[in-house]
């Protein structure tokens, strides 16, 4: 996931005593939006106190979550799954979790791939192969209609009913590509 810089190692951010986030790469203040914007681009950064020096880059991605679970909408973050995540601060298993719940993403992420081009072989060489692949952007656009995108200027009230109509749209039409891909089996 992540991409090469431009420079030589991580884009370095500095947290001023004020909140204040400067981005040394491009010389410009920045918020958590343009961090939580990087990450989703694979930018790799480091977050440092701008007076002690001091690696914060955990304590600033935890805060981009707490953000995006704090807009509404849907959460990624069940409350089981941090109250289960809360129980195992001092528990003597805490140390094996980050590694398991590292390697657990990046299985989710290989599994969506393998999905995704699954799907898209299934079709490659049928009459079907046209609308599989219509079907899969549609499927893109919808997946990328769900995740969080950085802060954007407000727009007319009836967009977020047109999202929902979109939404709406494109689920009926995964399930008419479900029920055609039954069919074939």
């Amino acid at each position: 996931m992540k991409k090469a810089n431009p420079g030589n190692g991580p884009v370095i951010i500095k947290k001023y005593a004020n909140r204040r986030l400067y981005n040394t790469e491009t010389s410009s203040y920045i918020t958590l939006d343009h961090l939580a914007a990087m990450t989703r681009e694979g930018r790799d950064f480091k977050v440092v106190d701008a007076r002690t020096d001091e690696d914060i880059t955990h304590n600033v991605l935890t805060q981009i979550i707490m953000e995006e679970e704090a807009r509404g909408g849907q959460t990624m973050l069940p409350v089981s799954f941090l109250r289960q995540l809360i129980s195992l601060y001092g528990d003597s298993m805490q140390a094996m979790v980050p590694g398991y719940l590292e390697a657990s993403m990046d299985s989710f992420r290989r599994n969506q791939e393998q999905f995704k081009s699954a799907v898209e072989g299934a079709f490659a060489h049928s009459p079907f192969a046209e609308m599989a692949k219509r079907n899969m952007e549609m499927f893109e656009a919808a997946t990328a209609a769900f995740k969080p995108k950085a802060a954007a200027p407000a727009t007319a009230s009836a967009a977020p009913h047109a999202k929902d109509e979109e939404i709406a749209a494109l689920k009926a039409q995964l399930a008419d590509l479900q029920s055609k891909v039954e069919k074939l089996g």
